[in-house]
């Protein structure tokens, strides 16, 4: 199956036409600035959270790591 690009340009050669897209979801990336929209059964990796859990990793008095789980 050969990957077609979607394009906005009417002056783009060879670009695809006279077909219809079925959006099945809209994800908003607001940290990213673009919204994602899935177009069938996607599996999506999860974005990363505002506190990195790195912060939260410490050795204690006695030489133990904490807050790893």
């Amino acid at each position: 199956m050969k990957n077609w690009a979607l394009n906005i340009s009417l002056f783009v050669l060879g670009r695809p036409e006279g077909f219809e897209v079925t959006v099945k979801e809209i994800r908003i990336s607001a940290g990213a600035g673009f919204i994602v929209a899935l177009l069938g059964d996607v599996m999506t990796m999860p974005g990363l959270p505002k506190k990195p859990a790195a912060l939260n990793i410490d050795i204690d008095a006695d030489g133990n790591v904490v807050g790893l789980f």
